[in-house]
């Protein structure tokens, strides 16, 4: 059996809820089983074309999820396809409910497993001109050297705190302390920003597009922020779009900057959301700034940075393992996860020296009349200094 095939068993038993759909041969993609996602103000007349399969309804946060009952055995794929309307143009925000996953981790991956490393030099800058938030939907966040005694951590440290070990083997979770490598990256690139953490996916790196939609509508209620780090995402079953995943990014409004990993596919297929037209996606360069051979490209990317051995903050965590599973909070791992936050952590660190806006940060720091590009990568932006 094929590495990735055998990594897919494991997730679907570790998620038995969730299925392989593959539409067009080659081209699957993983949803939760009888979930349909509808945009708020569709969910009534939505309700009411599925009753003769309805079984349970729930909303927050502007999204609507039905639960179909399981022995009508519907193919929510085709349901939305149909409802939504299977033209270029969509008549209801309806969608399967997608998961998604961390990327170092994708069928074609991980990229590689994260390395203990030496502690590398601690975040340091001038005082910022104005305060930066930066959300990170993913893992959460563990305690840390770097930020542990920071205000906006103690605000949330209980709400977020990263699962290491949630199937008690005594190993870390395929990508527990993913969101604790990120922060790290961020807080290199805008040592003074107000980290945001909101946890949409698990240990193992699996979420589903429901989480996604709820942490983008509690942050788009409880007043945003100024960047938003997406290092998750997926395949569609159409290779669209969800609609009700554009909207909640959407109402985040034009004054927040969203970037998102390319993933690790290593193919040109479109990567969800990244690929959508107003978020920022990133692609990983290698050592010698060439794409890293995991990294996903196409017209869609906006722009790379390196993802290949990058060392950032991590967990503290002993294996059983004699050596390679202990941890003293510093980790070297590889994916376009980690090189999103780099251009997220540029776009902030921006912001804050210069006094400005986050989206005029981004415009000028990914503006490809006077910056390098790279064909199907977007605009180059190096390692820091």
């Amino acid at each position: 059996m094929f590495d990735q095939e055998a990594r897919l068993e494991r997730l679907l038993a570790r998620h038995p809820d969730a299925v392989v759909v593959e539409p067009v041969p080659g081209r699957r993609a993983l949803i939760r089983r009888d979930q349909l996602l509808v945009g708020g103000h569709d969910a009534n007349t939505a309700q009411d074309l599925v009753r003769r399969w309805y079984d349970s309804r729930h909303d927050e946060h502007g999204v609507t999820c039905l639960r179909l009952r399981a022995p009508a055995k519907v193919d929510v794929c085709e349901l939305a396809d149909r409802l939504g309307g299977d033209t270029r143009h969509r008549s209801l925000s309806i969608a399967p409910n997608h998961l998604v996953q961390g990327q170092p981790l994708w069928w074609s991956g991980p990229a590689d497993l994260p390395r203990p490393a030496a502690p590398p030099p601690a975040p340091s800058g001038a005082p910022p001109r104005r305060e930066v938030t930066v959300a990170v939907l993913d893992t959460g966040l563990s305690p840390h050297p770097w930020y542990e005694d920071a205000a906006w951590y103690a605000e949330q440290r209980e709400e977020v705190a990263e699962v290491l070990d949630a199937d008690l083997d005594f190993e870390l979770d395929a990508q527990a302390g993913h969101g604790t490598f990120i922060a790290g990256v961020l807080l290199r690139y805008a040592p003074s920003a107000r980290l945001r953490a909101l946890r949409v996916i698990g240990g193992d790196g699996v979420g589903d597009e429901l989480d996604v939609i709820r942490a983008l509508g509690r942050l788009a209620a409880s007043g945003g922020a100024d960047v938003v780090n997406l290092s998750i995402g997926c395949h569609t079953f159409d290779d669209r779009p969800s609609p009700v995943l554009a909207r909640a990014i959407a109402a985040l409004g034009r004054r927040t900057v969203v970037v998102a990993c390319a993933g690790n596919a290593g193919t040109d297929r479109p990567f969800w959301p990244a690929a959508l037209k107003p978020v920022i996606s990133v692609a990983a360069l290698d050592g010698r700034g060439d794409r890293a051979w995991f990294s996903n490209y196409g017209w869609w990317v906006d722009a790379c940075a390196p993802g290949v051995g990058i060392t950032s903050s991590y967990v503290r965590f002993d294996g059983p393992r004699p050596e390679g599973d202990r941890f003293e909070g510093y980790a070297t791992w590889s994916g376009t996860s980690f090189a999103t936050p780099a251009v997220a952590g540029r776009v902030a660190g921006l912001a804050a020296a210069e006094g400005i806006g986050a989206v005029e940060a981004a415009d000028g720091l990914l503006d490809p009349a006077v910056r390098h590009t790279l064909p199907d990568l977007g605009v180059v932006l190096g390692a820091a200094a």
